[in-house]
């Protein structure tokens, strides 16, 4: 596997085991319940219909909810890491350095900076 792809890759895995709690939260299920007129009350409602009334205790929409409120337990953050780090390495790879390249030679500031930064590591790897 190439630099830029190992990079992708971590940078990948990082942010969906840091952003997963940010997206539960904003789907509606936080620490205190699921929030009213969200995305997660939507899907109780419709869990509840289909259960006749009730919640199946491990249902979807209970694994969700309990990860909002308590946080993701360990052995799914490393699944989402696992696939973060998979569609970072897939869609990133070629991206992270050849944008780094381009950037740095059309002197696009940070993002040209960072991204030669990071050509420059990568080419110092191999």
């Amino acid at each position: 596997m190439d630099p830029c792809t190992m990079i992708a890759a971590g940078a990948g895995a990082a942010v969906a085991v840091a952003g997963a709690p940010a997206i539960l939260g904003l789907a509606g299920f936080t620490a205190g319940g699921i929030a009213a007129s969200s995305l997660a009350s939507s899907m109780m409602s419709a869990a509840a219909v289909a259960n006749g009334g009730g919640i199946a205790a491990r249902s979807v929409v209970a694994a969700l909810q309990a990860a909002g409120a308590a946080g993701i337990p360990v052995a799914a953050q490393a699944v989402i890491g696992a696939i973060g780090g998979t569609l970072g390495g897939a869609l990133g790879g070629s991206f992270v350095c050849s944008a780094g390249a381009a950037g740095a030679a059309a002197g696009e500031g940070i993002i040209g900076s960072v991204g030669a930064a990071v050509s420059t590591a990568a080419s110092l790897i191999v």
